[in-house]
This record gives structure tokens, C-alpha cells and sequence, in this order.
């Protein structure tokens, strides 16, 4: 019996001494915190995406017609002016046939002269038909003339005019050539034309894919052109903040390539339809101005402001806590942790601004330990 009772009162000494302990943990043994003083100040609440630098307006420069390249006079990094001449093709069978169309055309033209003169013929002779048939008729009525010198002016009137008709006709259908023969030098002109490549607008060669000797086909890329009059950043920006975006809004742009410099920008277009995968959808963010050194296709992040404030009550982005989906922060008050529920506003890149239930000099806390997390009312020790 007095040993259960030792025992007993054994197990009950351990079991307030560990109660102690806990208490003495939690009251008493300071927790290491980080801490900030609630100050006003200025605030600007941005949206971020990462996309890719690109132009607006761009093209893949073509051949309209399968040939040899015999020239390519622009090369990748060259500016150029809208109609200069990029690239020519092998033009000796086309010369030839435009040559060729020439000459037919001329000899049509030939053809369409003395066709209008045998009509000029055929009328003068059908005019004169038509005089002596007029003029024998009433001597007919009269038996003056015999009949069969009545039927040889029916017969010479009937043929000259017939003649008359086949000389019109023959005239229409050499126009008709002429026509086709225009046509027919027109369209190896174009081809010929079709030899020459030009830029279809001032811009900047960025790739080029032929050389002289290389057959293409209509197509086939022989260089990459950009017009560098509107440089943008096509971003990737997270479906929850559509709601905040609009065209125009200020935004800075971060490339990669120097990742301490920002270069101002403003939302030009933004894309009506989401990925289904990535819940992302796409945005283009104008860059006013542009890096010395810029390559199409490279990456770079975009800050799209979608608020500001010149004077906030701020507190910084890690001593807001999220609990039950509602937001609150921890203050210090007399060395122990006081939970504070607040609202929040605008959310820059590294504070948070409140609107309600602090005030300025509150010294809002948090901690670094996830093993060791703040709770109500631990005593706290501010680094």
C-alpha cells in the first residue's frame, strides 16, 4: 500500500511539474520573433505575369513564285525600309517570256490593223452594193433593166454585205487575241516581278533562313521581319486577378537580361479566352521604351498596377496570417502575442495595406519557426 501511494504521489509531482513546465513555456520562455512598426506611407498594388518579348507586327518574307535564289541582300540584324529589295530570283526563263509576249502582242496588233482595214473594205464595198441595188429597183418595177440584171444587184448587195459581217467578226475575234495577248504579257510581267522581293514594311530582319543558290518555294520563309514601331510583352497572368486588369493601365517591364532595371510599360490588349490547364490567360503589355540590348523571343516578368495610395497604413506581407479564410496579424503587447483580425486593401510586392483595427506605432510581429509557430498570448522576444 505505500508503495502505490509513492508511486502515485510520484506520478502526480511529474505531471504538475510538467504542467509547470508547459506554462513556464508558454507564458513565461520568450519566443524569437521578427517585427515591424506600423508607419503610413505610400503603396502600389501590382499584378504579375511572365511572358515572352515580342512584336506586334511581324512577317515571314516569301518567294510568290518556286525558283532559285540568286541574291539575298539583307541579313539578319539589318534595319530596312518598306519596298526595299531583300532577295531575287533567278529571272532568265521569265525575261524570255515576257520577250516572247511582246512579240505576240505586236503581231496581233498587226492582225487587229488589217482586220479594221478589211472591214473599212467591206463597208465601202457594201455601200456601193446598196447604192446600185437602190438604183436599180425602180428600173426593175419599170422593165427598164432585165431581171437578170435586177438579181445581179440583189446578189452583189447580199455579198458585199455578207462580207461586210465576216470582216466585222474576224475584227472582234482579233480584238479578242489582242486582249488575250495583253493579258498573257501582263501576267509574265507579274511574274517577272514576282523575281523581286521586297520589305513589306520598315522594320528589323531577324532571322534569315536562305542563301543564294537555295530553291523555294511560294512559302517557304526566307527571312523573319518585325516591325519595331510597338514592342510588347505577351504575359501569362493567373485567372484571379481578370477582375483587376484593364486596357491602359501603367505597368513596368523586367527582363531577364537585367534584372535590377525596370522599363515602363501599359496594357494594350488583354485575351477574352483562359487556358484550361493553367487557369492563366494571356495579356500584352506595351514597352515604351527598350533595352540596348533586346532579343525577340526572350523571357521577362510584367507589373500591371492595378492600385495606389500615396498614404496607407502598411505592414509588411509576411506578418499577415490567414486563418478560416479571413485575415489577421499578431501584435506585441506587453512581451506577449495579441491576435488582431483586420482588413485588408491594396497588396504591393512587399507590404500589405490595412484599413482597419491598427494604428500607427503598433509593432506587428511574426515568426520564422513553422515548428515553433506564434499563438495567442505566448510571450514573445522581438529580435
Amino acid at each position: 500500500m505505500n508503495n502505490n501511494r509513492v508511486v502515485s504521489k510520484g506520478w502526480k509531482i511529474a505531471l504538475v511539474l510538467l504542467i509547470a513546465l508547459v506554462v513556464y513555456k508558454f507564458m513565461f520562455s520568450p519566443l524569437s520573433v521578427e517585427s515591424n512598426t506600423v508607419k503610413m506611407g505610400p503603396i502600389v498594388s501590382e499584378v504579375m505575369g511572365t511572358g515572352t518579348f515580342e512584336a506586334r507586327v511581324q512577317a515571314t518574307i516569301s518567294a510568290k513564285i518556286s525558283g532559285q535564289l540568286s541574291d539575298v541582300l539583307a541579313d539578319q540584324g539589318n534595319r530596312v525600309a518598306k519596298s526595299q529589295l531583300l532577295a531575287t530570283l533567278d529571272d532568265g526563263d521569265l525575261l524570255q517570256q515576257v520577250e516572247m509576249a511582246k512579240a505576240e502582242l505586236e503581231a496581233v496588233r498587226a492582225s487587229v490593223d488589217r482586220a479594221a482595214a478589211d472591214v473599212n473594205i467591206a463597208q465601202a464595198t457594201a455601200v456601193h452594193a446598196r447604192t446600185f441595188f437602190n438604183r436599180v429597183m425602180p428600173l426593175a418595177k419599170n422593165k427598164v433593166v432585165s431581171e437578170d440584171d435586177f438579181d445581179n444587184a440583189i446578189q452583189q448587195r447580199d455579198v458585199a454585205e455578207s462580207q461586210l459581217r465576216r470582216a466585222e467578226l474576224a475584227k472582234v475575234e482579233t480584238e479578242r487575241q489582242l486582249a488575250k495577248a495583253e493579258s498573257t504579257l501582263k501576267y509574265y510581267q507579274e511574274k517577272l516581278n514576282d523575281t523581286r522581293i521586297c520589305a513589306p514594311f520598315d522594320g528589323l530582319i531577324i532571322r534569315r533562313d536562305r542563301d543564294p543558290g537555295t530553291v523555294v518555294v511560294p512559302g517557304s520563309s526566307i527571312m523573319q521581319i518585325i516591325s519595331t514601331e510597338e514592342m510588347w510583352v505577351s504575359a501569362w497572368i493567373d485567372e484571379s486577378a481578370m477582375a483587376e486588369l484593364a486596357i491602359e493601365q501603367p505597368a513596368r517591364v523586367v527582363f531577364r537580361s537585367e534584372p535590377s532595371k525596370s522599363y515602363n510599360g501599359i496594357v494594350v490588349r488583354i485575351s477574352p479566352l483562359a487556358d484550361r490547364e493553367t487557369r492563366e490567360f494571356l495579356v500584352n503589355v506595351s514597352v515604351k521604351e527598350l533595352p540596348p540590348k533586346w532579343a525577340v523571343g526572350q523571357r521577362a516578368e510584367v507589373y500591371i498596377q492595378t492600385g495606389k495610395k500615396d498614404n496607407a497604413l502598411l505592414v509588411p506581407q509576411q506578418a499577415i496570417v490567414w486563418q478560416k479564410g479571413k485575415p489577421g496579424l499578431f501584435i506585441s503587447n506587453n512581451g506577449h502575442a495579441k491576435w488582431i483580425d483586420v482588413k485588408t486593401g491594396l497588396r504591393g510586392i512587399e507590404s500589405v495595406e490595412i484599413i482597419s483595427s491598427l494604428k500607427v506605432n503598433d509593432i506587428v510581429i511574426w515568426g520564422n519557426d513553422a515548428k515553433n509557430p506564434i499563438v495567442k498570448n505566448c510571450a514573445v522576444s522581438i529580435k
